[in-house]
């Protein structure tokens, strides 16, 4: 994928001014010292005062600033004088979308890729070492070594947006699976629960795992099986419907006392380069890693980072199930589980490894200068300006049904709907585009549309993401919107039209240059698409 590197003058002109002040500094405290040893007989000092130094430097900064200021100004079709009656003039039409979505996307959605790529650099440093000192320390907790233990399997899988190339904003997020290494006597039967009849759908994309035994030519009974097994069985594991099934809870217990047990081996040797901490998620969020820089830390990335670390259990062909599972809706309880299950029982199936194979495969297919991407996030950003305003309650659920899987799984959808991205999708056509995917989402939510996940079930994206195991292949298709009741969806979908038909005003309100926001959007020039009332 290609990254356009623009300059940041946001961040060049002060860096300039301050080096420029730095040797202003540096001169004058070196001529200081030599007319202290060698003073002139009139007493005059032939230094150049330093105040006057610092206030050229400072007009020469402002007057550079209004010089892009005017330059920006007067690119065609970048804006025109407030009260002009005349729309047809190019050099002075108002600014139309996709110029406000470009301006909006360069100083408030945009990651920089230098900084993006030093962050996930770092990251991959210190969650490395984390790993491997966990991987050497062996398994404490229920079983303490031994052919029995539960123990990481000494790598990490990098998963989420920051990897996928549409995170905004900052890189100060990132989501890492830590895959654990299961008993060589144990096996693993995966169970999708979404045709499960009397099941709330909140958990339709929820797996249960039995323990069964794995093939072996030695001709071991199952009696011996079920003794040789019961340490780890009475360890990680629940009861349920008769049978023993690996408990998302107790391997995430297990994970974050392992965890907190592997960084206090590491974190003396980590002082020098930054400073960490760790946050136990309970039994319903996963253990987070903070990075805070170290006060000597003198790089130019100096981040706050939090990394999610996800236990994860390997099912085949880069399909992991995850612990704790997504937390359900409002709608769907955990006192809503039927037929014997035990939430303790449930785990959420992680599939980064065949979404990412499927963006690279729309990216082959992609025209030069295809905004897909660009698109997503503006997408987020969108998602984001929404919030603005809310209650915590109201954005917390605005939040959970825009979430950002969701937004990718429209984007996917629609692109498997389409065949693949075509030349429709240039750059020239961004707002067309965005436009595109906002009515898609709010059919979505409508219900005109079903939102499918883009990899479980028969009708999932096999094809092009390649081989699944066997448990995927065979699970029902889910609804990622379905969780969401009905009231719910509706006022989203209320929401997000008034975003979008506002989304011009919104624009020059929150983000980019000021000078785009001094004039109305005139009617002719107002997103068309979409009703004026709300649905």
């Amino acid at each position: 994928m290609s990254v356009r590197y623009t300059l940041n003058l946001k961040v060049f002109w002060p860096v300039v001014t301050g080096l420029c002040t730095a040797l202003v500094c540096l001169y004058h405290a070196l001529r200081s010292s030599e007319g202290a040893r060698a003073e002139s007989p009139d007493g005059a000092d032939s230094g150049f005062p330093l105040l006057k130094v610092a206030i050229l430097l400072l007009l020469g900064y402002i007057l550079l600033r209004c010089r892009h200021t005017i330059r920006q100004r007067l690119l065609p079709g970048s804006s025109r004088p407030c009260g002009h009656a005349n729309f047809s003039a190019r050099p002075l039409q108002e600014p139309g979308l996709s110029i406000l979505l470009e301006s909006y996307y360069e100083h408030e959605v945009r990651l920089s890729p230098h900084v993006l790529g030093h962050s996930k650099a770092h990251v991959s440093r210190i969650v490395g070492e984390l790993v491997q000192a966990g991987r050497a320390r062996g398994s404490p907790g229920p079983i303490t070594g031994g052919a029995l233990a539960l123990a990481f399997r000494g790598d990490f899988i990098q998963v989420g947006s920051a990897y996928e190339q549409h995170k905004i904003r900052r890189p100060d997020s990132f989501d890492v699976l830590v895959p654990l290494r299961l008993p060589p006597q144990v096996a693993l039967e995966p169970r999708s629960l979404g045709t499960e009849p009397t099941l709330a759908p909140a958990f339709r994309s929820c797996f249960v795992c039995a323990l069964k035994a794995p093939p072996s030519p030695s001709g071991t009974t199952t009696g011996q099986w079920h003794r040789d097994c019961k340490p780890f069985a009475e360890g990680f594991c629940v009861d349920v419907q008769g049978r023993r099934h690996l408990s998302a809870t107790l391997v995430l217990r297990w994970f974050q006392a392992h965890l907190q047990r592997s960084l206090a081996t590491v974190r003396y040797s980590l002082e020098g380069r930054c400073r960490v901490s760790l946050t136990p998620g309970g039994l319903e969020q996963p253990p987070t890693l903070h990075i805070l820089p170290c006060r000597t830390d003198y790089g130019c990335c100096r981040l706050s980072m939090a990394v999610r670390l996800i236990p994860a259990v390997h099912l085949g062909d880069g399909v992991f199930l995850v612990a704790p599972p997504p937390p359900p809706s409002p709608s769907g309880a955990l006192s809503e589980l039927p037929g014997g299950l035990r939430a303790e029982a449930l785990w959420g199936v992680n599939t980064a490894r065949q979404e990412q194979k499927l963006l690279g495969w729309l990216q082959e297919r992609a025209p030069p200068g295809a905004c897909y991407l660009k698109c997503l996030q503006l997408l987020k950003a969108l998602r984001d300006l929404g919030a603005r305003g809310l209650d915590p309650t109201a954005a917390t659920q605005w939040g959970r049904i825009l979430s950002s899987y969701v937004l990718k799984t429209v984007l996917l959808t629609v692109f498997l709907n389409e065949g693949g991205p075509t030349h429709s999708w240039d750059e020239a056509h961004l707002s067309e585009c965005l436009e595109k995917l906002v009515k898609f989402l709010r059919d979505c939510l409508l219900r005109r549309r079903d939102l499918f996940h883009c990899v479980l079930g028969p009708g999932g994206a096999a094809a092009e993401v390649g081989p699944l195991p066997k448990a995927l292949r065979e699970a029902a298709p889910v609804d990622l919107l379905a969780p969401f009741d009905l009231h719910a969806r509706e006022l989203a979908a209320a929401r997000l039209l008034s975003i979008w038909r506002r989304l011009p005003q919104l624009l020059r309100a929150y983000g980019g240059p000021r000078y785009l926001a001094r004039c109305p959007t005139p009617r002719s020039q107002r997103i068309q698409g979409f009703p004026e009332d709300e649905p």
